[in-house]
């Protein structure tokens, strides 16, 4: 509506300079302090078109549905990913895959990986999704009969790794050893400081050049496991004695004219779908259980809903139209904390945000951490409130007001495949422990390559009796 928070401003409305911000050039290390912080302040102050500049480039923020909705799909052809930060942190690692690549490239892409992730598809993987949670959760009641505290992040990390790879692959990547495992966290623990130098990642350790070979050696060691396992498939074939998995699907789809992903597409797919598929997931989870047991009430409704559902057997694919509220919370975790905290685009062309020119090469960026907090969309924006996700409140919010899987034709394509595995494994843990926060442990968001607990998630399993009671 014209005049309301969220228009863009009539057509032919007068071209206008630069956004408002600070006149100074920002020092990117005061940024990373606290990132969240900052682009918290910066749109309170300058409002949901605003810009900063920092060594020497002015960077424009986006926190408004209309524009996010300009960027990511009405005009999203005039906007690239190339020269991004994204682009300079993940694509040495993971090639040209779908979250990397642009234009022509990614269109064929996604076409030929798209059937793959296809809601029917991919719920034929909940046996496989809701057995790793049982095994989750017996080690979570041992821990419990031990009186051990449980990582929570951690573990639920190498759930979902190993969920993925076996979805995925077909293939149980603790063959591998601990390997995988340990190459994912040197990975993350080097690119998860990484300051936006196009080829130039940093971290804030003594010990860079240590960090540093241990990131090379990983990506060497992930490059290798996936390789062998794509040419493994090809000269095999599929598995006989299981469901074909998502390679599969991939090795047999063709384009129009019968051409199919060549080896090294194929593994810059895998190499993606596995690294970005598992970390995500596993932040959407430790958010969820953890604001579960900051607000009682809404833990107990769903331990209610788990019973009367499931009465105490692992959850099905077929059980999910029913397990709303569990998904509902999950939903509201992921606005309060989106696992995805930052977007960026580079202008690909001149366009026009809000009346304002924006020159070819501008780097724009959104942020679903203060989009999902917009006051003029979310009421009491800090509150957990999962009747937010309700069908009737989920159709009166404006386009692209809720962006944890992004937006747009390049909307995440593992979204169905997130969201099944995520409730899945929830409703399995939940409807069997609570889980309750360490007393005196702080958590504390930390805005690295996704939005984690910054000292972990520490907590404690309690074993529920018959009925889901504490």
């Amino acid at each position: 509506m014209p005049g309301s928070p969220l228009h863009s401003g009539p057509p032919g409305s007068p071209v206008r300079a630069r956004p408002p911000g600070p006149a100074d050039d920002l020092d990117l290390a005061d940024i990373r302090v606290d990132p969240l912080a900052f682009l918290t302040t910066l749109a309170a102050e300058f409002g949901d078109l605003c810009s900063h500049r920092t060594r020497g480039e002015v960077v424009w923020f986006v926190n408004r549905p209309d524009l996010v909705r300009h960027i990511l799909k009405d005009n999203y052809t005039a906007w690239t990913k190339a020269g991004t930060p994204d682009d300079f942190m993940l694509t040495p690692l993971l090639g040209k895959g779908l979250l990397t690549s642009d234009g022509p490239a990614w269109e064929r892409q996604r076409r030929l990986c798209a059937p793959a992730f296809r809601p029917r598809r991919v719920e034929r993987f909940d046996t496989l999704m809701t057995d790793a949670a049982v095994d989750l959760a017996d080690a979570w009641e041992r821990a419990a009969e031990e009186g051990r505290t449980i990582r929570v992040d951690h573990d639920f990390t190498a759930l979902t790794l190993g969920i993925v790879a076996d979805a995925l692959l077909g293939a149980d990547l603790a063959a591998a050893g601990r390997g995988f495992g340990r190459a994912v966290d040197d990975i993350n623990r080097f690119i998860g400081h990484f300051d936006g130098e196009p080829g130039t990642p940093t971290v804030a350790d003594a010990d860079l050049a240590l960090l540093r070979r241990r990131y090379t050696a990983a990506q060497t060691f992930l490059a290798r496991v996936v390789g062998m396992l794509v040419a493994a498939r090809r000269y095999t074939g599929p598995p006989t004695d299981r469901p074909a998995d998502l390679l599969d699907a991939m090795l047999g789809a063709r384009d129009p004219h019968g051409d199919a992903l060549d080896d090294r597409e194929l593994h810059d797919q895998v190499l993606t779908m596995v690294m970005a598929g598992h970390e995500t997931t596993a932040k959407a989870l430790s958010w969820t259980v953890h604001l579960l047991d900051r607000h009682p009430q809404a833990a107990a409704a769903v331990r209610g809903e788990l019973a009367e559902v499931l009465a105490g057997r692992p959850p099905r694919a077929a059980d999910l139209p029913r397990l709303e509220l569990t998904r509902r919370c999950l939903e509201e975790a992921i606005r309060l904390y989106p696992p995805v905290w930052l977007i960026s685009r580079r202008a690909a062309a001149d366009d026009v945000l809000d009346g304002r020119h924006v020159p070819e090469g501008t780097l724009v960026c959104i942020s679903p951490w203060t989009l999902h907090r917009h006051p003029a969309v979310w009421e009491d924006p800090e509150l957990f409130r999962p009747e937010r996700f309700a069908a009737t409140a989920r159709a009166a919010r404006p386009a692209h007001a809720y962006v944890p899987f992004g937006g747009g034709p390049r909307v995440c394509i593992g979204q169905s495949f997130a969201l099944t595995e995520a409730v899945l494994v929830l409703a399995t843990v939940l409807q069997r422990l609570e889980l309750r926060g360490v007393a005196g442990h702080s958590v504390v968001p930390e805005a690295l390559v996704t939005l984690r607990p910054r000292d972990g998630l520490l907590m404690t399993a309690h074993p529920l009796a018959a009925g889901g009671r504490p």
